[in-house]
């Protein structure tokens, strides 16, 4: 196993989830399996509990963890499914040290940060690396795991079985015929903060002992700093600090990521080389702004990064990889020089993207790279991903979609859903323009659950907003500020036949919406809400702790079955259709509260269908109205947006834009 670590210096937020997730796009292109680890050095034990003001989205995986939104820049890169156990915490470290301590593990011994704080994240990373995160090596993990008896195996994280399989994600992992099938090559490291951060010792005193524990062979640290600029002169001294910082507690990095708005200039690169111990200018990389955050992978292709970690680790001496090893990337490392992202410009995007689409261009033709040979599956997704990023530039047709949230203030707490949209808008070539509204804006004095939060300006900006929109997203969210607006929200789409998904929080409005204004329950409510409401639609589930909120909820993937495929009037269901008329879907949920079964059968007679439910057929999980009704109005109580990737777009997302495009009668009428 090989490890990348990637800190950062001089302040936080530079991106470095965004630049080892392109790290590990990149080597995938070279025909590696990736693997990706969070550490986070806060005391939470997760980011469940988390203000999304202050943390962004907390972001769900497959078996349930909820974690930093930096997973799902690994997920949605490298087309991989992580586990709760890749994102490691200051909380999760000590309370299995202390746990130790209570059974009597220590025996006796004074338990001290040196050696077992460390020794337990050293031994946390070994053994999360080998955990498979690819399907291949899922599926073949799983089947060893099952005993004679049918049982599953228990690991020391104390999770039972494996996550079930990414029903939308690309396979990038090949097989072979021992116990190390799908096992990753590479294990990427991001160390949260700053180095210097107190709250980040512990761990960065771990890693200099790890890059022992593992042989100088088998580790590369690096460094993701800033660059800034003043007056027209590139400044290097806050990257020399940060490294010096770094240096102090036993760690020299080999690579250094320059974030800067510029091209980073040769003066630059050659003064960060000789002040901060790297091996030449070529290991001072220039990650600076570009057009769209796909090109970051080309980014570091073009500055020759994959063999710069070649070489670090030796990749070429390792006989398992003398197959799959192809640092040309089946030809796409030739056509880097013409890119120009180094440049500071995208070059010719349509020279580019022909010379991409040409015939022979890595999609199945011969050839092969160093090491023996090379995988198409690899050098095919790394040739589709650099058409991709730079089709993306070409998009001059705006597709316009409004965001009904109440965390508007801080984008970041819906990354997952804008990730989702520009997928989405990816997939339909349209360039998107995100609108937010402010949920609480769309009240006003008038509304019997009192006024909203603006004053008149905000409340007639919102509203006009609303109707310059080709689709509404609604999502998910916790409390009752701003729940009236997005049940207004969605009564005005249904009316107005405007594209519409409701996500989490916005599926029960629509609920809530349906039943007062068509059913006319007027005092249809949620009980999150209105536990006094004659007509409780929406309910909180039985089997939740109401007295613990961290880890309690619904979580994780499970499954949704399709029992109302059809309409009563002949017409399928779109949602069904949009995931390729499957019977059953697998998909993350977070939430506490659900329909209430009782109003379910009225609810449904009255129009809107729960086509998709539950394996009990008592929990609702997706509403829609008929497509000869509405263009397009769905809503689901799971949260489609985290597993949508780059290259395959989240199929409600992709509805929905399909739909506020115009495009969805053709895409049905096609028989996708």
């Amino acid at each position: 196993m090989k490890y990348i670590v990637v800190t950062g210096g001089v302040v936080s937020g530079l991106g470095k989830g965004v630049t080892i997730s392109s790290m590990g796009r990149m080597l995938q292109g070279c025909g590696l399996r990736v693997t990706s680890i969070k550490i986070d050095p806060y005391l939470n034990v997760d980011a469940g509990t988390m203000s999304p003001f202050e943390h962004g989205e907390t972001y769900v995986l497959d078996d349930g963890g909820e974690t930093d939104l930096d997973l799902g820049n690994y997920e949605r890169f490298l087309s991989v499914s992580l586990t709760s156990e890749h994102n490691i915490t200051t909380g999760k470290v000590y309370r299995n040290v202390i746990g130790k301590e209570r059974r009597g593990d220590y025996l006796g011994r004074t338990v001290q940060v040196v050696p077992h704080i460390t020794n337990e994240i050293q031994e946390w990373i070994e053994r999360v690396a080998h955990v498979p995160v690819d399907d291949a090596g899922r599926r073949h993990w799983e089947a060893r795991e099952v005993v004679e008896d049918g049982s599953d195996i228990i690991d020391d994280g104390g999770t039972a079985a494996r996550p079930p399989f990414h029903p939308h994600g690309v396979v990038v992992g090949g097989g072979g015929g021992d116990d190390n099938v799908g096992v990753a090559d590479v294990c990427l490291i991001e160390v949260g903060g700053t180095v210097g951060d107190i709250e980040s010792s512990v761990f960065l005193e771990a890693l200099r002992q790890f890059q022992f524990r593992v042989g100088p062979d088998n580790f590369c640290l690096t460094f993701v700093s800033l660059v800034p600029i003043m007056g027209e002169e590139q400044k290097t001294k806050p990257t020399q600090h940060g490294v010096r910082d770094l240096r102090s507690v036993g760690l020299s990095p080999a690579v250094i990521f320059c974030r800067c708005r510029e091209v980073l200039e040769d003066g630059a690169k050659a003064k960060i080389a000789s002040f901060c111990h790297v091996d030449g200018p070529g290991c001072v990389l220039s990650v600076h702004d570009v057009s769209n955050v796909y090109h970051v992978p080309l980014l570091l292709l073009e500055q020759k990064l994959h063999r710069i970690l070649a070489d670090k680790l030796k990749l070429h001496e390792l006989p398992e990889l003398a197959r799959r090893l192809d640092l040309t990337m089946d030809g796409v490392e030739d056509t880097s020089a013409s890119w120009n992202l180094l440049e500071g410009g995208g070059g010719d995007n349509e020279r580019v993207v022909n010379a991409l689409t040409a015939p022979g261009r890595g999609l199945g033709g011969g050839g092969g790279g160093e090491g023996g040979g090379h995988n198409m599956t690899m050098s095919r997704s790394m040739v589709d991903w650099a058409r991709m990023a730079f089709k993306l530039d070409r998009f001059e047709d705006e597709v316009r979609i409004v965001i009904v949230g109440k965390y508007t203030g801080l984008q970041d707490s819906y990354l997952s859903v804008i990730k989702s949209l520009k997928h989405a808008s990816m997939a339909v070539e349209r360039k998107l323009d995100l609108i937010w509204v402010e949920a609480a804006h769309l009240e006003n004095d008038s509304d019997n659950e009192g006024g909203g939060m603006g004053g008149e300006k905000e409340y007639a900006e919102a509203w006009d907003k609303m109707k310059t929109a080709h689709g509404v997203v609604v999502p998910g969210g916790f409390g009752s500020r701003g729940f009236l607006g997005k049940v207004l929200a969605a009564k005005f789409c249904r009316e107005n036949s405007i594209p519409y998904l409701g996500v989490c929080l916005g599926f029960q409005a629509m609920v809530v919406e349906y039943s007062r204004n068509v059913l006319m329950w007027e005092d249809a409510n949620s009980t999150e809400f209105d536990d006094m409401t004659q007509n409780p639609v929406v309910v909180f589930m039985p089997e939740i702790d109401k007295e613990n909120m961290g880890g309690t909820m619904r979580l994780g993937s499970r499954n949704t079955y399709f029992t109302h495929p059809t309409h009563a009037d002949g017409s399928p269901s779109v949602t069904r259709i949009m995931y390729g008329n499957a019977d059953v879907v697998s998909e993350r949920h977070r939430h506490r509260y659900e329909v209430n079964p009782d109003r379910v059968d009225a609810i449904h007679d009255a129009g809107l269908k729960f086509v998709g439910r539950d394996e009990t057929g008592t929990r609702m999980e997706v509403a829609e109205l008929p497509r000869s009704v509405h263009p397009y109005y769905v809503g689901c109580q799971y949260h489609p947006e985290f597993k949508s990737r780059p290259l395959n777009p989240s199929p409600p997302f992709h509805g929905l834009l399909l739909a506020a495009c115009g495009m969805l009668d053709e895409y049905v009428g096609g028989g996708k």
